[in-house]
């Protein structure tokens, strides 16, 4: 079993030739609405990878919570979801523009699952899982997805990570993103991975070792990055948790990364396995 720990986002999606000026009214050709984010969408990209996969998440007390969760059980996961009573959806706003980026607006606070808080979900799933990346949650959340056999995080979820004190596997960030810095995690994760787009990316190891990849080749023409780094980190989390070796594993990743770019929205091209 696969699974994620982490955060979800009610996202509205408009797609337009470009971001518009300031002051402008700009029309978009379309618009549509998906549960995102990190936690989920890595947990869809595993399910695809693995046939199933568990999202540990926390939803929205309102009508946006209760969409994403709806839309989350569409897409066949296992879903354990708290809903603290009276919390709002976090949500945000996403420009998707003709050059293939995507333009990220988000509003509410962050909504992630506490083992101490939410003890009503089923963490023994992380006691059977053969890998979990984690996005958020609390210190708790962390020692308990740490009873996974491969454990992989974004730095994102910085606060959970230092307060937990386990080391992580792989620590996967974007190198061109000041919010995804690397340093400063005690004890360090036993690999460092960084992404760079197009350029591949490159990783080193706690015991000095070191290595790089190049990116995939696209399936067909790009569309929007909405996406991408998420599936991409989806699928190192497979590969490892698989038993394929560090270059294999991110091998896959990339394949991830180049097929979500190459489909609307985050899910409109994952990678299917099988």
């Amino acid at each position: 079993m696969f699974g994620v720990v982490g955060h979800t986002e009610w996202v509205d999606f408009a797609v337009c030739e470009r971001l518009p000026a300031p002051g402008e009214i700009l029309h978009g050709r379309e618009l549509f609405s998906a549960a995102g984010g990190g936690g989920a969408v890595a947990a869809v990209q595993l399910r695809k990878l693995a046939g199933e996969a568990f999202l540990i998440t926390a939803l929205g007390d309102d009508d946006a919570g209760r969409s994403a969760r709806a839309d989350l059980l569409r897409r066949e996961l296992a879903l354990e979801a708290a809903t603290p009573p009276g919390t709002p959806q976090r949500r945000a706003f996403t420009y998707l523009t003709d050059d293939h980026e995507r333009t990220i607006t988000v509003l509410g606070e962050r909504l992630v699952p506490g083992r101490e808080r939410d003890q009503e979900l089923a963490w023994e799933l992380c006691d059977d899982a053969q890998a979990i990346y984690f996005t958020g949650g609390d210190a708790a959340a962390l020692r308990a997805a740490r009873g996974a056999r491969v454990l992989v995080a974004t730095p994102r979820a910085r606060e959970a990570i230092c307060a937990a004190q386990v080391q992580l596997d792989v620590l996967v960030a974007s190198a061109s993103d000041p919010g995804e810095s690397v340093d400063g995690f005690d004890p360090p994760p036993k690999r460092v991975v960084l992404t760079a787009g197009a350029a591949g990316g490159s990783w080193t190891g706690v015991d000095g070792a070191t290595g790089a990849w190049g990116a995939a080749a696209l399936p067909g023409p790009a569309l929007d990055a909405y996406g991408c780094g998420d599936s991409f980190a989806a699928g190192l989390t497979y590969g490892l948790g698989a038993g394929l070796a560090m270059a294999d594993a991110l091998d896959l990743a990339a394949r991830c990364g180049a097929h979500c770019l190459t489909g609307r929205g985050p899910y409109g091209a994952q990678l299917t396995l099988g």
